[in-house]
């Protein structure tokens, strides 16, 4: 009797899965490798730099280096590395997918509290309004331009985005950039690389211990969104 054979999916599938693992191990390689050129504050990374801080040899670096060059992520200068301009444009790609993963939750809060609702994400020192949703149905209510800066240390979305857990769940301010203007805001934890807060701003007086839940709420539902 002849022995019994692999049917040929799984044998298909058992054959492909070194070759699945290979790449996969490629891949943490190349991303370790941005993330190392990207992490250098002064002096570019030397090729000998790099394959001390990711751990492999100088001609696994230069081997990793070729998608990443062929599509601008990164160039050489003899024998250093800098980031490339693609870079430029893929996080000029971030701000819109945030906003269009935001809205849904932050018009879900405008509507339900008749404020004006937006998500702010901190660069550098700096807090910038990215998504902005104000309520249908009242009379009037704060209009907060898209794009707005202002320092992380001012008002309550700003200062929100470094609250550290264990800490205060929400923040408030008042008048910080409009007389008469109450915010609520919370940060938005839990996705890697992001500082950003949900703030709701009223031009009537909030109630903190009713309306910071609902801001936390929509902050949580922001950040599942993003992940």
């Amino acid at each position: 009797m002849a022995p019994p054979t692999t049917p040929e999916p799984i044998r298909a599938l058992h054959d492909a899965q070194p070759s699945t693992k290979e790449s996969s191990l490629t891949l943490e390689r190349g991303l370790s490798l941005l993330q190392a050129v990207a992490e250098s504050e002064s002096e570019a990374p030397t090729i000998s730099d790099l394959a001390a801080t990711i751990g492999v040899s100088r001609a696994a670096v230069y081997r990793l280096l070729g998608p990443l060059q062929r599509r601008g992520l990164v160039r050489r200068e003899g024998s250093k590395v800098r980031l490339g301009l693609s870079v430029l444009w893929l996080a000029g790609r971030v701000l819109p997918q945030l906003r269009v993963a935001s809205l849904p939750a932050l018009r879900d809060l405008a509507e339900r509290v008749g404020a004006t609702v937006h998500l702010t994400v901190a660069d550098g020192g700096e807090a910038q309004a990215v998504a902005v949703v104000e309520p249908s149905w009242t009379v009037c209510h704060v209009s907060y331009r898209v794009g707005s800066r202002h320092p992380v240390q001012r008002g309550a979305a700003g200062r929100a985005v470094d609250l550290p857990p264990g800490g205060p769940s929400w923040l408030t301010s008042s008048g910080d950039f409009q007389p008469g203007a109450f915010t609520v805001a919370a940060p938005v934890r839990g996705v890697p690389g992001l500082r950003a807060s949900v703030g709701l701003v009223s031009l009537q007086p909030l109630e903190p211990d009713e309306i910071g839940p609902l801001v936390v709420e929509t902050a949580e539902s922001v950040a599942e969104a993003l992940r």
